[in-house]
């Protein structure tokens, strides 16, 4: 969700802006409500209170209203006994159906890694790459996955490795990556990707890896369904993005948080993120302006890298 309608603008030298603040476990949250409000009508169409629905149920009042109200997910053992109680089991199917997503929406990469790095996929599968028409990707720190050279990949995922103590194996797990970028050359597919300067500027590995994965954005914005917009450090701007965020199509947004992957599939909560990144791209540069800042940037690496040993220039 963005939680930006009544915060005040903001200075910051010659920058005016409106501070949009993305909270990226909003959508696992609401889910929760959601479902908790389906069960307290279901309860309340009985004509049971929550005191009389625990007793029947054998589970605490408190309880009772943590489900209610989202703070507590219930098991598939709690739906079957709440519609047993309230003569609703017609309901449980659909109940439990949407339990699994819920549980699906906020995916913990520490349970994910435990078969390795490779397992770590949230939203980012090889079948969503290929059924997505129309992506939409906002990094404000860190190069898009899709556009990761094999050794910038390999600096990034080193650090996942230790962090979330996975198996070590980044071999196959840049493979996973490099696989995937083959949609870029498929037919039918158009990416519209906005970075932040930042993201340019943010090492991963060596000045040599970096210059690199540079050099490979300027390959990138010769590609014709390629539109790739750059909003440049020290330019006035209406918002500023708090976490990357990429849309599928129109029916998924996946972010990440250093701790979990999120999916958002609700219709308005979708819509609202891709009002964000209309606003966001408002204020990239493009073409020849984005490609002026990627070279410029590649100069300042110039005086980091050895000569023999710098990219060459599409």
């Amino acid at each position: 969700m963005f939680d930006c309608a009544a915060t005040p603008s903001m200075h910051c030298g010659n920058w005016r802006y409106r501070t949009m603040t993305i909270s990226p476990s909003s959508s696992a949250q609401e889910a929760r409500r959601a479902l908790g409000g389906r069960l307290r009508e279901i309860r309340k169409d009985a004509g049971l209170s929550g005191r009389e629905l625990a007793t029947v149920t054998g589970q605490h009042p408190t309880r009772v209203s943590k489900i209610e109200n989202g703070a507590q997910a219930p098991t598939d053992h709690d739906i079957r006994r709440w519609c047993a109680a309230c003569v609703a089991d017609d309901q449980v199917p659909d109940l439990i159906a949407t339990l699994r997503s819920v549980d699906s929406s906020y995916l913990e990469f520490r349970r994910q890694s435990r078969a390795g790095m490779k397992r770590v996929l949230g939203a980012h599968t090889l079948q969503q790459y290929e059924q997505t028409k129309v992506f939409r990707i906002y990094e404000h720190n860190v190069i898009p996955g899709i556009f990761q050279t094999a050794e910038y990949s390999t600096a990034m995922l080193s650090f996942w490795t230790k962090f979330l103590g996975a198996p070590n194996d980044i071999e196959e797990a840049v493979t996973v990556r490099m696989e995937r970028q083959r949609v870029i050359r498929r037919g039918g597919k158009r990416f519209v990707v906005v970075l932040e300067e930042q993201a340019l500027r943010t090492w991963f590995g060596t000045a040599e890896t970096q210059a690199g994965q540079l050099g490979r954005l300027l390959e990138l914005l010769s590609q014709p369904n390629i539109w790739l917009g750059i909003v440049p450090l020290m330019t006035e701007r209406t918002a500023v993005g708090s976490t990357g965020f990429w849309i599928f199509d129109d029916d998924l947004v996946a972010l990440e948080t250093p701790t979990a992957s999120i999916q958002v599939t609700q219709p308005q909560e979708c819509a609202m993120y891709a009002r964000m990144f209309e606003v966001l791209k408002g204020s990239a540069v493009y073409g020849r302006a984005a490609r002026g800042l990627i070279v410029g940037i590649l100069g300042e690496l110039d005086r980091t890298v050895p000569s023999s040993e710098a990219p060459e220039l599409p």
